[in-house]
């Protein structure tokens, strides 16, 4: 699994150099549309190369994304933390019960809870 990971990889990193290669023109990038920008009487412009443009945007997509996901997922997060709160709690009291039966205190509950069951 690791080999094919790392192929998996070197075939994304070969690909983006390929991709890099190919798209080194000059662009200009516009930051506001140019009506809006004579109307303001400024033009924030930049140049980059295609390549760079076209990364920047997919970092910005994934970024994007994962903010998306992350906040989504964030009620069974809470629903997590939840459980598992109440799992550590019942373990605590599992363990008690165990050492109040192992001291014999124990005993007098359960034939109070026999006798209780009983009587119903």
């Amino acid at each position: 699994m690791r080999f094919i990971r790392l192929v998996f990889w070197l075939v994304v990193a070969g690909c983006l150099v390929v991709l890099g290669l190919a798209n080194r023109g000059s662009v200009t990038l516009h930051a506001i549309p140019a009506g809006l920008a004579q109307a303001l009487g400024m033009q924030p412009t930049i140049q980059v190369p295609l390549f760079v443009a076209i990364f920047i945007g997919v970092g910005v997509g994934l970024l994007v994304g994962f903010l998306w996901e992350w906040i989504r997922e964030y009620p069974v997060r809470a629903a997590v933390a939840k459980h598992r709160q109440e799992l550590n709690a019942l373990g605590d009291e599992v363990q008690r019960l165990r050492r109040d039966n192992a001291s014999g205190q124990g005993d007098a509950e359960i034939l109070a809870l026999l006798g209780a069951g009983k009587s119903k």
